[in-house]
């Protein structure tokens, strides 16, 4: 797909995620959480932060709500595995749940146990465990009841939510939900976090309505060597957001197809190509590939790649070393072309604001 759309282009794109619409939320806007309630409906919400817009003005309405608000509906447990949260609206929700009786959890990096949010939900009697290791416990996802799952690229902070570009995606799945209480029971039940353990986690792959999600979980399921083998077999197009992006064998494996003839594409976040050495921004842009930096005077925060306007990669994962080989990290890759097209749209968002 030409990139540069044509007026008429982004008319038909505006259409076909109205149209998009009628199966799964996307909140960008202070409205309330629509209500959901029969699949495919029920199956899923998208959701991405609005840098610039009317909530991150009022620090108020964004995809936090609606997290929020699942939060105040659970019935039994709430488990939190999140990098960083320092949001009100998620502390008020986690102490409201626990003092509801809900069984509620939360690991987190212990590099920001300091937090006062953090600090609040442990004073109130919300038990919280750090890694209290060098590599980063990176993940952000919510567990609740053991029949819903909340990740992405979002961390719970007033950054990621109203200052960087972010995704936030919501499936309801007992067969999902039973992965990430594995991943999350490893940590917070057996304190084990970093690499060392073999790959276990439940459900590898889980269909939903007839749409295929495989479940990784780094470092232990060998990521990128399964993003190296869907870029591989992209057939029409690669298009990505890449918060950090120094992965030498995604590189390789993208310049390949465009070699071939695969439209590759691609945003990398400003900071990082200015003070990472290893990013992959200047091979792509000597190979002549359209990539950019973001615009965002904050962060572009997004780890997300399209292949062929089908599947959608998505997660705590960068496209790093790190990511690889030290920090706690989850990714979903999901084929379902409606999914997709909502993360199209948001890619070519972020690729117009971008600079060439």
């Amino acid at each position: 797909m030409d990139l540069a759309l044509k007026r008429f282009g982004w008319v038909f794109l505006v259409f076909l995620v109205a149209v998009a619409c009628e199966f799964s939320a996307v909140d960008r806007s202070d409205r309330d959480p629509p209500t959901q309630t029969t699949a495919p409906v029920d199956l899923y919400s998208v959701y991405f932060s609005d840098p610039g817009g009317p909530t991150s003005k009022t620090l108020r309405g964004g995809p936090d709500r609606s997290l929020a608000t699942a939060i105040r509906q659970a019935r039994a447990s709430v488990d939190v595995a999140v990098y960083q949260l320092d949001l009100w609206s998620l502390r008020d929700a986690l102490i409201d749940a626990h003092r509801r009786g809900i069984a509620v959890r939360m690991v987190t990096d212990s590099d920001n146990l300091d937090e006062a949010e953090v600090q609040q939900m442990k004073e109130a009697g919300i038990p919280v465990l750090g890694d209290r290791r060098e590599g980063l416990m990176h993940n952000k996802f919510v567990v609740i009841d053991r029949q819903e799952v909340w990740t992405g690229s979002m961390n719970f902070t007033i950054n990621d939510v109203y200052r960087n570009d972010n995704n936030l995606v919501r499936f309801r799945s007992a067969q999902l939900a039973q992965d990430y209480t594995a991943e999350f029971e490893e940590m917070f039940v057996e304190d084990h976090f970093g690499p060392g353990l073999p790959a276990n986690t439940p459900h590898p792959s889980v269909s939903l309505e007839g749409s295929l999600v495989e479940v990784f979980f780094s470092p232990d399921d060998g990521v990128e060597q399964r993003l190296v083998d869907l870029v591989e077999a992209a057939q029409e197009s690669v298009y990505f957001l890449a918060f950090s992006f120094t992965s030498d064998e995604l590189a390789t494996a993208m310049l390949e197809r465009a070699h071939d003839g695969v439209t590759v594409a691609g945003v990398f976040e400003a900071s990082q190509y200015q003070t990472n050495s290893g990013t992959e921004f200047d091979h792509f842009v000597k190979a002549g590939l359209d990539v950019r930096l973001d615009g965002n005077p904050d962060n572009m925060h997004h780890k997300v790649i399209l292949i062929d306007e089908r599947i959608v990669v998505t997660g705590s994962y960068n496209f790093s070393y790190n990511a690889e080989t030290r920090n706690d990290e989850n990714l979903l890759i999901i084929h379902d072309s409606g999914i997709a097209l909502l993360y199209l749209a948001e890619f070519k968002r972020v690729f117009v604001q971008a600079k060439d």
